[in-house]
């Protein structure tokens, strides 16, 4: 867990962005829960300086093979973390984050499901007309029982 708050506080040239993204990445897609979990932590700070660079960057991995790394972008991004500051900005207006969210609305691994549901649970705590339109449009386009399954817990505080 250590290695993920290196690559999140490490200063100096050349310690952009893009490069804690990509440095980050192995130890997102652990085996091991601890380290996934130390890993969106590690960049947190970082991603909520520069959340669209960060989107932007990120969104890519919503269609990588792993749900670990799927789920990082969710969970990296929440509006209200756990365990973390919230990012001010995607409470207020969640949508930049479709990018990343949308791929994954109807993921097969629930381990991604229970992230982007929380996501848009703790999206709902100050956007609920957001969180309503847009889950009723993927019950829409995406009529699978993975996306029901996403919207049910999505909703889970609104309903």
């Amino acid at each position: 867990g250590w290695c993920c708050m290196v690559v999140g506080l490490a200063e100096g040239k050349g310690w952009t962005l893009r490069k804690r993204i990509e440095r980050i990445k192995r130890f997102a897609d652990d085996e091991h829960f601890g380290v996934r979990e130390s890993a969106w932590l590690g960049v947190r700070d970082r991603i909520a300086a520069d959340v669209e660079q960060s989107i932007k960057l990120l969104t890519p991995w919503s269609k990588a093979r792993s749900a670990n790394v799927r789920r990082f972008g969710s969970e990296a991004t929440r509006p209200r973390g756990v365990w973390c500051a919230h990012i001010t900005s995607l409470k207020q207006d969640p949508s930049p984050a479709l990018p990343i969210l949308e791929p994954l609305r109807s993921d097969g691994a629930k381990y991604v499901q229970d992230s982007v549901a929380n996501w848009l649970n703790d999206a709902g705590k100050t956007t609920p007309d957001f969180v309503i339109e847009l889950t009723d449009r993927w019950l829409k386009e995406s009529p699978t029982p993975e996306t029901s399954r996403i919207v049910k817990r999505a909703r889970r505080n609104l309903d």
